[in-house]
């Protein structure tokens, strides 16, 4: 059986993303800047699966052996979550969802250890994988628990835009089209993120492309 790769999290497109919050280590720091920046890099600006693919595969290694230089630190383990559903999201198909899992499990992870991390990220990316990834019998999807996320999230961060534009995206897909018009607007407004600005850029379009389709659905009514 073939899982259509639209409906598998390209985040945290992942999301995602975090935001370069300070933590006591500028070791630390210096190495989550390194996959950020490479993140929103490969994302946004390379061009093609196969390099795109290729490059969030390599970016996996680095995230995987970050976690295991920094154990018991929730950082590392947010961003190889985000590293792993952007890959799922190039590559598709049953193999996409071994690698949400693996998602998952690392987002579980830290958030036993900080839930706060990041800006709210854990959050976040838990609730966008909820609500991107296919339900039971083919995978571990709930809109349910996608909504108690987000909400979370967006309690923790509430004008950040990757909250903000998730939720937003969650909403349309609800069906929910005039609240979800509200909050992606709030999204596009949110303050810009010193040394993140390939992927604010790279967000706000994502925004903007569901603002659109936001927009299309309220004027049927």
């Amino acid at each position: 059986m073939r899982v259509d790769k639209k409906l598998i999290l390209a985040a945290l497109s992942l999301l995602l993303a975090g935001s370069a919050a300070a933590s006591a280590d500028p070791a630390l720091d210096a190495r989550i800047a390194e996959l950020q920046s490479g993140w929103a890099h490969v994302k946004y600006e390379v061009k093609g699966e196969e390099a795109q693919l290729s490059g969030m595969e390599a970016l996996a290694a680095q995230a995987k052996t970050l976690v295991t230089s920094y154990p018991g630190k929730a950082e590392p383990l947010v961003w190889e979550a985000i590293i792993l559903s952007s890959e799922a999201g190039i590559k598709g198909g049953m193999g996409a969802l071994s690698l949400v899992k693996e998602a998952r499990t690392r987002l579980e992870s830290a958030e036993k250890i900080d839930a706060t991390v990041l800006d709210g990220s854990v959050n976040t990316s838990l609730g966008s994988l909820y609500y991107q990834v296919p339900g039971f019998p083919i995978g571990f999807g709930s809109d349910k628990k996608a909504k108690a996320y987000l909400e979370k999230a967006l309690a923790q961060n509430p004008d950040g835009i990757d909250p903000n534009y998730f939720y937003g995206d969650f909403l349309f897909r609800q069906g929910d089209y005039a609240k979800a018009r509200d909050v992606l607007n709030h999204a596009l407004a949110a303050a810009p993120r010193p040394g993140r600005e390939v992927a604010d850029a790279g967000r706000r379009e994502e925004i903007k492309a569901v603002l659109a389709q936001v927009e299309t659905k309220l004027a049927k009514r």
